[in-house]
């Protein structure tokens, strides 16, 4: 921790044990220099006391704390111990007094889990329009709720059960009326085995089996089996009967797990014993190998889903068979599949795209305009490619506006900015980002760059970038895509013959300009930088006496992020596409995920097999697009910059 200096309090690091529920708080958690308020202190040992259940002593501090822009936390947590006890009153005018906002939120969601509970279903009726953002027990809590009065209202909430995970007590409480009711049935609960089975949740799938009586010790140690040694176990299937639905349900988890590894063995194997089969497993069967193998870029994979015929897929298999088929450019077989998602996976812009190409390319030219001039209004790496397929006449651009003065002054007086404000202030900032997020979710583009240019002037890039992003009409690209360290990342995209705006597209996505980022699994810095990375970088460049850490500037993280960029670079071929992915998931995959042809580069990226690498290069080439033309670079273009993969070539390391 940076030592102190007259006038400043150095913030606590505190004990963090939080969910990730972000893919960015945890570029957030690290300490701060802040400056000290009137009753932080005492606000800290509050917030202390509360974690310890001590709340005897946090009722001392509350009365003290009246002031504090953070006060409604003490509330929050004096009202949440005695949630059991308190009078409805009392908590409903805290709720009243914080509509809306985060803490509110979050003692109306206790309130009503402590409500349902106790099957005090009056209480929870009236305050359940209110509440904002339910999980999922709150969802079967309110479910129960509806059922008391309609019992027809179980089958609205029918799709609850066919999920692979495992789901809270009020769920299960709602699924036995189901089945009481006869909203679901047994071939239901086998659903729900395989499901369970597919998404390797052995625990839930032999919980169901025990519960639909199909079960016994020999299955769990042909289960055992199957997890240890699968391609044994289905070896084994041959000399075996397949009558009962367990043994089968058994038998297609190891075919599963086999054609994760190798898709073609599968197949081969499946071959031998699918006529053991009823056909509904012998088709679930084929689809498991071809989604294994699109993940694989196997070649046969289209022939394996036609091979799985009438086997309804879910939302993420028919995905990679649209992938299966634009890989291989059958067009047809693109909009087949499109046209059997459902709305929510349909209406991505990932799939509007292709479905506009794929109309394109087969000669529905004015269906395909129309996906695509509402699509490129929209700001994101699909977007881009959709406004570059219609050319420069189309649509308007965003409004470029930056925020008065007074705009961001009223940004920071939101209760929720406030809060926010007061969290980073004590170091807090992954409780600060908490109350960000949920304060600017449904701001108007005015009010949101205001809170932009209010996270930048605090040298909080990260919510400055998420933040500018929100907006729809109007834009900021400097808040968007902001330029700090730009003589550090300038000086090392010269030296090491980098793209600048390369570089920046790929730290902005990389750690949004946070010096101090560490992930969890040790990735630290500007360019993220692994450990492992850094001591092969510093033994590349002679720094026989580097340690880690013994220099951990934005210098250092720059200096051997770029040199690693500029290696990978070189290793694939020159390509930015295949080097983003490389520096994402390593060279090894990027080099793997090559076709033997040359390939598109958008087709490339579009059918990573792993959606965070997917995502990551798609946004790192948008960034790259959005910094050149920042740079007076206006003339280039995402399709021009993605350009074509070249065909695969020697491996990678």
């Amino acid at each position: 921790m940076p030592g102190r200096s007259p006038g400043v309090w150095a913030c606590p690091v505190a004990s963090w044990g939080w969910p990730m529920r972000s893919p960015w708080l945890w570029l957030l958690a690290l300490p701060l220099l802040c400056q000290a308020a009137p009753g932080d202190s005492e606000f800290l040992a509050a917030r202390e006391a509360a974690q310890r259940g001590q709340f005897g002593r946090v009722a001392e501090l509350a009365d003290g704390l009246r002031g504090h822009p953070l006060h409604a936390y003490v509330e929050l947590w004096l009202l949440q111990s005695r949630l059991a006890t308190l009078p409805g009153e009392d908590v409903r005018r805290y709720l009243d007094r914080e509509a809306g906002q985060l803490v509110g939120n979050r003692l109306r969601g206790e309130w009503l889990r402590t409500l349902g509970r106790a099957g005090q279903w009056t209480g929870f009726d009236q305050d359940w329009p209110a509440m904002l953002d339910p999980d999922t027990e709150l969802q079967c809590l309110q479910a129960q709720s509806a059922a008391q009065k309609d019992r027809r209202a179980l089958e609205a909430h029918r799709q609850r059960w066919f999920v692979g995970r495992d789901l809270p007590e009020a769920c299960s409480r709602l699924f036995d009326a189901m089945f009481a009711g006869g909203v679901l049935k047994d071939t239901d609960r086998w659903a729900r085995i395989r499901l369970a089975l597919a998404g390797g949740n052995t625990s839930l799938a032999t919980a169901l089996l025990q519960q639909a009586g199909a079960w016994n010790t020999g299955d769990s140690r042909k289960l055992d089996a199957a997890l240890r040694d699968p391609s044994r176990y289905l070896a084994d299937r041959g000399k075996s009967s397949t009558r009962a639905r367990a043994d089968r349900e058994i038998a297609l988890f190891a075919l599963g797990r086999v054609a994760s590894a190798t898709p073609d063995g599968a197949a081969a194997t499946w071959e031998k014993l699918a006529a053991g089969f009823p056909r509904d497993d012998r088709e679930y069967g084929w689809s498991l190998i071809a989604v294994a193998g699109a993940r694989k870029h196997a070649p046969q994979s289209l022939d394996w889903f036609r091979r799985g015929g009438d086997t309804r897929l879910d939302g993420n298999q028919i995905e990679w068979r649209a992938r299966a088929a634009l890989r291989v450019r059958e067009w047809p077989e693109v909009l087949r599949t499109l046209d059997t998602m459902e709305a929510d996976y349909r209406e991505r812009a990932v799939w509007r795209y292709w479905r506009a190409r794929a109309l394109r390319e087969t000669g529905r030219g004015k269906e395909a305009v129309a996906l695509l001039v509402a699509l490129a209004g929209e700001h994101h790496f699909h977007g881009q490619l959709a406004a570059e397929e219609l050319g420069p006449t189309v649509g308007a651009a965003p409004v470029e506006y930056r925020p008065s003065e007074e705009e961001v002054r009223a940004a920071a007086r939101l209760p929720g900015l406030s809060r926010a404000l007061a969290w980073y202030r004590l170091g807090l900032r992954y409780e600060g980002n908490l109350e960000w997020i949920w304060t600017v979710r449904d701001l108007d583009d005015v009010t949101l760059l205001g809170a932009a240019e209010l996270a930048r002037r605090e040298g909080w890039y990260e919510r400055a970038i998420a933040t500018a992003d929100r907006t729809k009409r109007l834009t900021n690209q400097e808040l968007r895509y902001p330029t700090p360290y730009q003589d550090l990342l300038r000086a090392r995209a010269r030296e090491f013959d980098v793209d600048d705006a390369w570089l920046f597209g790929l730290v902005r996505q990389e750690s949004r300009f946070n010096a101090t980022a560490r992930s969890p699994v040790g990735a630290a810095g500007l360019m993220q930088v692994m450990p492992d990375t850094a001591r092969w970088v510093a033994r590349k460049l002679g720094l026989k006496d580097w340690r880690p850490a013994t220099d951990d500037t934005p210098d250092e993280n720059v200096n051997f992020g770029t040199f690693y960029l500029k290696h990978i670079l070189t290793q694939l071929d020159g390509s930015p596409v295949l080097a983003s992915a490389g520096y994402n998931a390593g060279p090894r995959r990027a080099q793997g995920w090559r076709a033997p042809v040359p390939l598109e580069g958008a087709v490339y990226i579009d059918t990573i097999p792993f959606q965070e690498t997917r995502d990551y290069v798609r946004k790192v080439m948008a960034n790259t697009l959005q910094y050149a033309r920042r740079f007076g670079r206006l003339d280039e273009t995402l399709t021009g910059r993605i350009g074509t993969v070249p065909a695969r070539t020697g491996g990678g390391s």
